[in-house]
């Protein structure tokens, strides 16, 4: 073998080492469904997107849990221009606080409490089944006026959606569900399992706007506005 041949083979062999401990560190522990539904004087009305949650697989530990997804939107119908929607932000509420970490344990919380006992990061991927958010678990849930302005966001209570949203609109639920995480990096739907859910710029178009319009939304819906605000709707 020459010595260029020699090198080669060992520069490819460090190339798969590194990727494959890429992998391993940014592979998602668990993949899951958010499912929202809303009674609307139309009938139910539903939309869901998947979350990824990484836990932190660095040597040192020194980093954090992280989901990747977006908000998910729920088009209620176009009672005129602008239309109607209810928007699950991936933040909590907690007292005078928005909690942005709690969404990454919403799975394990939510299959904790349907059956009784804690579920470990180790043991989510076992789960199977829909199960509903309660409590403390559900999402901070806000409605756009215009969705093309984030100063038209209002907060939604779960248990009294009509204030905001209109007569005959209620909340009907919020549901989790484990999905398979697939072959991630290549995980492009199909057999190679279901992808992140992308495309809430779309419906929210300021949201690629510079200066801060998520922190912009956030107040406008009465709820404290810091330098995470964009990470209530959309992850990397």
């Amino acid at each position: 073998m020459s010595f260029i041949s020699k090198w080669a083979g060992l520069l490819g062999l460090l190339a798969v080492l590194v990727i494959g401990d890429q992998i391993r560190i940014n592979r998602p522990g668990h993949k899951f469904r958010l499912t929202v539904e809303v009674a609307t004087p139309d009938g139910i009305k539903t939309g869901s997107g998947i979350l990824a949650v990484v836990p932190d697989r660095n040597y040192n530990r020194g980093g954090r849990t992280t989901t990747r997804g977006e908000a998910v939107f729920v088009d209620l119908g176009q009672d005129d221009a602008k239309g109607r929607n209810l928007v699950a932000l991936l933040a909590h509420r907690q007292g005078a606080k928005l909690d942005f970490d709690d969404i990454n344990y919403v799975a394990l919380r939510a299959y904790g409490a349907a059956r009784g006992s804690r579920v470990s990061f180790n043991d989510i991927q076992r789960q199977t089944g829909l199960v509903s958010l309660q409590g403390d678990i559900v999402p901070v849930l806000v409605s756009f006026g215009d969705p093309r302005d984030p100063g038209t966001a209002r907060l939604v209570a779960g248990d009294n959606a009509a204030a905001v949203l209109g007569e005959g609109y209620a909340i009907r639920g919020l549901a989790v569900e484990v999905v398979p995480n697939g072959f991630w990096p290549i995980d492009f739907g199909g057999a190679l399992g279901e992808p992140v859910t992308r495309g809430i710029d779309a419906k929210l178009p300021w949201l690629a706007a510079p200066g801060d319009p998520a922190a912009t939304a956030l107040r406008a819906a009465g709820l404290p506005a810091g330098g995470e605000a964009r990470e209530a709707f959309a992850r990397k």
